[in-house]
């Protein structure tokens, strides 16, 4: 009895490990095939929704630990992924309200906390703090305003204006705006790591939650570097 508990008490250690790079790989996944795709046609990739929410309900239904984690993850992504559709799709050239449509599941993810759709309501939550901080660093850095402007242009000018937009942010007070936010999320993450939890499943929950936020920032990164250097290959425009 005693080495069956302790059996059904430790986790799976591959379990636990393969989580947060699943949710890595979710956040990375809209910007190769989402943005693209929502580019070229923005309903069907909003209707692709439905599909990643019965696979992910089905997946969670399952025996098996490792793909109910996965279909619980993908139930959240989907929300962040109809949220995008959405945005990008028809609402694009209104910055002020990519957060609004991104919170639209925010009251649902919140009560999702204490129940079995946990990491869903993690991931879910986790995405938008990663939006919210991006979104609030382009406010303080002045480059909101070119954002209407660079989706709207022509090719060739928004190139040019992204390339400008970016090029604002190198300067000194800008920069020091950038350091403070990137180091807010890594220090958000790592603190999130290092919690001490009793519990294995809310360990692997904020695991996953830092994951998210160090991979947002990841992303943000590699976009200001591309609109630094080679606009065209963003995924803005």
């Amino acid at each position: 009895m005693i080495g069956g508990t302790w059996l059904n008490t430790v986790p799976d250690r591959k379990t636990t490990t393969a989580l947060p790079q699943l949710a890595a790989a979710m956040v990375v996944l809209p910007v190769f095939l989402q943005a693209p795709w929502v580019r070229i046609h923005p309903f069907s990739a909003a209707v692709f929704t439905a599909v990643l929410i019965v696979a992910g309900v089905l997946l969670h239904r399952s025996n098996c630990e490792r793909r109910a984690e996965i279909g619980s993850l993908l139930v959240g992504f989907s929300g962040s992924w109809l949220a995008g559709c959405v945005f990008w799709g028809w609402m694009r050239a209104h910055p002020l309200l990519h957060l609004p449509i991104e919170a639209f599941a925010l009251p649902l993810a919140l009560t999702g906390l204490n129940s079995k759709w946990r990491l869903a309501a993690a991931f879910y939550l986790a995405s938008l703090a990663g939006t919210a901080c991006t979104d609030l660093t382009m406010a303080l850095t002045g480059v909101m305003p070119f954002w209407p402007a660079v989706v709207n242009a022509p090719l060739g000018e928004a190139s040019q204006l992204l390339h400008e937009a970016a090029s604002q942010l190198m300067k000194p007070q800008q920069l020091l705006i950038l350091i403070a936010a990137s180091g807010s999320l890594l220090s958000a993450s790592r603190w999130l790591k290092e919690l001490d939890l009793n519990s294995a499943t809310a360990s692997q929950t904020y695991a996953m939650t830092a994951s998210v936020l160090t991979t947002t920032l990841f992303i943000d990164g590699l976009f200001l570097l591309a609109a630094l250097l080679q606009p065209g290959l963003s995924g803005l425009i």
